[in-house]
This record gives structure tokens, C-alpha cells and sequence, in this order.
């Protein structure tokens, strides 16, 4: 069944009008706790990342290539978009997508964009207006993952525009900004690149992924799981690493007891992205509200690490586990995926974005498989 799958995705790709797409990752080398199934959503998404969901059902995905941000439907309802539309091209690295009171925000560098009431025109998409054009135009970790939070305001992160480095207050943070773009104020501080955060369900604190700095060696940095527990928290960058190490340039007459460490280490150079809580009812009760985190995977490392999706399952800020929920896109040292972000979906499946190959992938669970 899956290679019939797909078989006849790849085949609509060649027809579609869209560009070509590259080839999903192979679905039966993948590895998934019992009970669990994988099947490709949509498969003609170049550079798939950030994901988001309109109140229609549409899946927005953003993306580092040719500037695009696509709408994928799924009419039929059957866990497979029939329809894969551009809404966008040739915005800088548009990655960052967000879905609030009809609009689709967009995070492009420096911009944030918005499209207005876009369900009703995903075939003939409006010009993006301008939120705001006052972030920095770095490119070095300048490409954003965007999220509204419950107070209704928009969440924004400006990643440090270096590996190790200390460029003051304007960057290396969270801000959040009203829908109009006004009223930017400080979240958090200390974090070198934010690629993915959500809202604990309950307590509504915010949790963020952070990316440890490179060039210290295989093993460290750990990237982190953080959570803010009051306004203007920081959280050690570029003095203090994974919560316990100094740097050895940045961190000279410092104390990593001045910062908050985090909740979970994730593991190093493994390129935690998207993450969000798991809000549905159609995994097993573990796995409710867990934080699903998106490993995009290593680029300078010895030996490959992340290339998964993995589970975080709390109770509070307390961590009871951490296994891999999917597993498998690397092997013997060949990626042939790279997850980026993760959605649940309404009825309680996840949707899993991969840049490297162009697509997005649904995760469901049905009790019945799991006991054979």
C-alpha cells in the first residue's frame, strides 16, 4: 500500500502545474511505536517548514525555497491533500506561518507579511501587506517560526546572527507584537535560535526548542526544551550553554546559576525545530499533552544525530520520558528526510513536515494494530 502511495503521489507531481516535487522519504524504513502508522499528506511541498492550520481545515506550510508558502486541501477528508497551491513567491526564506482571525501571517527575515482572509482566495491569493519591516535583516538564523499565542498577540524570535557571539539586546530573544505589528515587548532572553514553541495546555506558559552553538565537538552543546516563567527570563546564550556550561569566551566571569536552565536536553547538534503539545485524543493517553519535537538533524557532527520526531511526556515541568515517536530518516550516515515542524491536526493525528524531501507526512494511531 505505501508503495502504491507513493507511486501515484510521484506521478502527480510530474503532472502538476506546481514545481516538481522530490521523492518522500522512504516510509517503510521508518520506525514507529506499535500501533502507530505514517502516510505521505502531501508530497509536492519544496522545502516544507512551518506548518499551520486555518479554520477551515486548510494546512498552510512555509518554506526556505523560491520564496513560496503553500495551502494544502484535503476535501475528501481522507488524510491526503488532493491539492498542493502556491500562495506566494519570491519572499526571503517565508518559513514562519501563522493562521489568526482569518489572516495568514507570514515570517519572511525581516518582514512580517499578512494575507487577508485567505481561505476565501487560495485560488487567486491577495498581495501580502506589510505587518511590519523593522526586524533585523541578518540572514544568520534570521528565518522565523511564528506562532499567536492565547493573549492574541503574535510571538516573534530573533535568532543570534552568528554562532557565538554577543550582539546586545536587539537579538537573541522572543518578542511578541500585536496583530497590527505594534506594542513589541521582550518575552525572553538568552536564546540563540528558537525554531519552534507552544503553549503548555493548563498553565498556557510558553516552551521553546533552542539550537546549542556549534564547534565545541560532537557532545556539546545539548540543544534545548525550555519553558518562561516570567517576562524577560534569560536563558544563558552566550555565557552559559545547556544550562551548566560556561563558554569559554563569552562565559568568562559569568555563573550559569544566573540563567534558567532548561527542562529537558535534547541531545547536542540534533536541530530541534518545530514543537507543539499534543492536544488530541487519538493517541494512546501517554502521549497527551507531550511535547512533539521535530529533530531536523546534524550538519556538523562526526557521526549523524536527530533526523527523528520525538516525544517529550510531562506531568507539568516534570519529565517522565523521552522516546522517539518516529524514527529511521537517517541511515548509516544517508539522510533521506528531515523533519522540520509538527501540527495536530482536529482529529487527533500529527502532521510532520520535511524539508529535505518536499513533503509532509500524517501520523495516526489505531488501537486495533497495536495489539497484533
Amino acid at each position: 500500500m505505501r508503495t502504491l502511495l507513493r507511486a501515484v503521489l510521484l506521478a502527480s507531481c510530474i503532472t502538476a502545474a506546481a514545481s516538481a516535487c522530490a521523492e518522500p522519504a522512504n516510509l517503510a524504513q521508518l520506525t514507529l511505536p506499535a500501533g502507530f502508522h505514517i502516510d505521505v499528506f502531501a508530497a509536492d511541498v519544496p522545502n516544507a517548514r512551518e506548518l499551520a492550520l486555518g479554520a477551515k481545515g486548510t494546512v498552510f506550510v512555509g518554506s526556505r525555497a523560491e520564496g513560496k508558502v503553500y495551502a494544502l486541501t484535503d476535501a475528501d477528508h481522507d488524510g491526503r491533500a488532493e491539492r498542493v497551491a502556491v500562495l506566494t513567491n519570491g519572499l526571503e526564506s517565508p518559513t514562519g506561518i501563522a493562521f489568526h482571525d482569518g489572516d495568514l501571517y507570514i515570517g519572511a527575515m525581516s518582514r512580517i507579511l499578512r494575507l487577508r482572509d485567505i481561505e476565501a482566495h487560495l485560488a487567486d491569493p491577495p498581495k501580502p501587506e506589510v505587518v511590519t519591516d523593522k526586524l533585523p535583516t541578518d540572514t544568520s538564523h534570521g528565518w522565523k517560526f511564528i506562532a499567536f499565542g492565547p493573549d492574541g498577540r503574535l510571538y516573534v524570535p530573533i535568532g543570534a546572527p552568528c554562532n557565538i557571539c554577543d550582539r546586545g539586546s536587539d537579538y537573541a530573544k522572543i518578542i511578541s507584537m500585536k496583530p497590527d505589528g505594534s506594542d513589541w515587548q521582550d518575552v525572553a532572553r538568552g536564546i540563540r535560535n528558537s525554531v519552534g514553541f507552544d503553549w503548555q495546555p493548563g498553565t498556557k506558559q510558553l516552551w521553546f526548542t533552542d539550537n546549542g552553538r556549534d564547534m565545541l565537538g560532537d557532545d556539546i552543546p545539548s540543544d534545548e526544551l525550555d519553558r518562561v516563567t516570567r517576562a524577560g527570563e534569560h536563558f544563558g546564550y552566550p555565557y552559559c550553554h545547556q544550562g551548566d556550561t560556561l563558554d569559554a569566551e563569552f562565559g568568562q566571569g559569568k555563573s550559569c546559576k544566573d540563567y534558567t536552565p532548561p527542562v529537558l536536553k535534547l541531545g547536542a547538534h540534533v536541530a530541534a525545530l518545530g514543537m507543539r503539545f499534543y492536544t488530541g485524543t487519538m493517541f494512546p493517553g501517554e502521549y497527551r499533552n507531550a511535547a512533539i519535537i521535530a529533530q531536523h538533524g546534524s550538519w556538523n557532527r562526526s557521526k549523524k544525530s536527530g533526523y527523528r520526531v520525538m516525544s517529550a511526556r510531562l506531568d507539568g515541568d516534570r519529565v517522565l520520558g523521552y522516546e522517539p515517536l518516529i524514527d529511521g530518516f537517517q541511515r548509516d550516515e544517508q539522510a533521506t528526510g528531515r523533519p522540520a515542524d509538527v501540527l495536530v491536526l482536529p482529529d487527533g493525528s500529527v502532521l510532520v513536515s520535511d524539508d529535505l524531501a518536499g513533503a509532509v507526512y500524517r501520523l495516526t494511531y489505531a488501537a486495533a494494530a497495536a495489539s497484533h
